[in-house]
């Protein structure tokens, strides 16, 4: 992260020696051998955990060979969840991330397999952190411990929606552990090791932080995991918005676009920072979010639907003109039809009119921030925990809603509703966090995925679409790797 960036050299360099790049990127622990020699003191721990945060982080792949894989952290993540969703595509339909959108994904998908391993790198560096934290000053022993069991619950959230059942490692395993390694675990198991982390983090994590585990990112994601889980608990999640909500830690901020270009401001409760201009502290995303200008290596990703375009247009307000802009003829029409994401433009470049945003000198090596939780979706959990699966008229979720409402320009008595749908919350969660990797997991979570993404593949003409599409494949390799001990998914 910005303030910490070359710690993470000495680490990863100290306790992954011992591995060539096939075992780094598919982390069979065997890297225990040498971290039993560095842990030695609490500079060590704190080096490790941020070795963790570096692997959430991932790396850029602009600026390494392309005959060498990399794990690539949260930087592909927006394939696996908005291009599955029907918030946005690939503008074209070669290559591997194109089949994304397209609901054909396989088990030999390179980027999904190097997602998938990119989790499971921050699993095996937290559980190697956890096996050596006694070395650690007493007085950090606890923070220490929640915050690395705070990063390992973030990656196994994002394995289990994804992917399903998965193995459940929480400790330092050898190569040899096999069963340990690969055997798939019941989602609910899964599920119940990642409540158990983040309470940890409720418990003795710190407040203050942006960059790092806090207090309030373990009560913002637990609470998302209670709505989440196979059987939601409505009022914890409720409770846990209520205690971020009342800290007086964070609020809205007034100027939409400021949430993504003055970073770490007082909305963010949780992002992943990167550092422009720097090859190996910088992100390439932004730069892959562009079509007419082709700033990127392929032709254009994350491009807009049509349809998400029409709900920005009723429901947007002035989040509009701040999340996507359209370029060329595109920009005469009504609707426009490839229009590109303007959330994450590289160094923060501004658009005005029709013009095109300038990029910068090295778009590829883009610094903008990546944000995971913020206090809008905060808001928005509220009231979906108040609403506990069903519509509500209570004042206090509809409260929460409309302050997200009244940010976007919408009059705070004339455009409240009566009564809080499921389908006025999935418009407001869309349009205010388009583009940020919820809209996949909102329709799964509040149990609309199969129909709404069925009627969208349907619209598009993505034949392949089926109930089982929700689940990725699991990655061939990994399959592979297993001995035949780790299963697939129904295809």
């Amino acid at each position: 992260m910005k303030y910490i960036k070359f710690l993470i050299f000495a680490i990863t360099g100290a306790m992954f020696v011992s591995c060539d790049t096939d075992e780094f990127l598919n982390p069979l622990p065997d890297s225990a051998i040498v971290a039993d020699s560095f842990f030695q003191s609490d500079d060590d721990v704190q080096a490790a955990i941020i070795g963790i945060y570096d692997a959430v982080q991932g790396v850029n792949e602009n600026t390494e060979s392309s005959s060498i894989r990399f794990n690539r952290g949260v930087q592909l993540e927006y394939l696996l969840t908005e291009h599955r969703s029907d918030n946005t595509r690939s503008k074209t339909l070669e290559g591997s991330r194109a089949d994304f959108h397209r609901y054909i994904v396989e088990p030999d998908n390179v980027q999904s397999e190097d997602y998938y391993q990119s989790m499971y790198e921050i699993i095996f560096r937290a559980n190697n952190v956890l096996a050596y934290v006694d070395n650690a000053d007493a007085s950090n022993l606890n923070r220490y411990t929640a915050e690395a069991k705070f990063l390992r619950a973030y990656a196994y959230f994002n394995l289990v929606r994804l992917y399903g059942d998965v193995p459940l490692v929480t400790r330092v395993a050898g190569s040899d552990e096999k069963e340990l390694l690969f055997t798939r675990v019941a989602v609910e198991t899964v599920y119940a090791q990642i409540v158990a982390d983040l309470q940890e983090g409720v418990t003795h994590l710190s407040s203050g932080h942006k960059a790092r585990a806090s207090k309030a990112a373990a009560q913002s994601l637990l609470a998302k995991v209670y709505l989440t889980q196979p059987t939601p608990n409505y009022s914890g999640a409720r409770q846990l918005c209520e205690d971020v909500i009342n800290s007086g830690e964070f609020s809205l901020e007034s100027n939409f676009s400021d949430v993504f270009y003055n970073e770490l401001n007082d909305e963010i409760i949780f992002a992943v920072q990167y550092l422009e201009g720097n090859p190996d502290e910088s992100q390439g995303f932004s730069s892959e979010f562009t079509s007419y200008s082709r700033q990127g290596r392929q032709d254009g990703l994350n491009i807009v639907n049509p349809n998400l375009a029409e709900d920005f247009i009723a429901y947007g307000g002035n989040r509009s003109a701040a999340s996507y802009a359209a370029f060329g003829d595109d920009a005469n029409l009504p609707v426009p039809e490839d229009a590109e994401v303007i959330k994450f433009l590289p160094f923060g470049s501004d658009i005005s009119d029709t013009n095109l945003p300038t990029y910068g000198d090295a778009p590829s090596n883009a610094g903008n921030d990546w944000i995971i939780l913020r206090y809008s979706d905060v808001l928005l959990m509220h009231a979906e925990a108040i609403m506990a699966g069903g519509d509500s008229a209570d004042s206090s979720a509809i409260d929460s809603f409309m302050e997200v409402r009244v940010r976007a320009g919408f009059d705070p008595v004339g455009d409240r509703p009566a009564v809080l749908t499921t389908n006025l919350l999935l418009l407001e969660r869309r349009v205010e966090l388009a583009f940020e990797n919820h809209r996949f997991f909102d329709l799964l979570r509040l149990g609309v995925a199969h129909d709404v993404l069925g009627a969208h593949a349907t619209l598009k003409g993505y034949t392949s679409y089926n109930i089982r599409r929700l689940l990725l494949p699991i990655p061939s390799r990994e399959i592979n790797l297993s001995d035949g001990l780790l299963t697939q998914n129904p295809q």
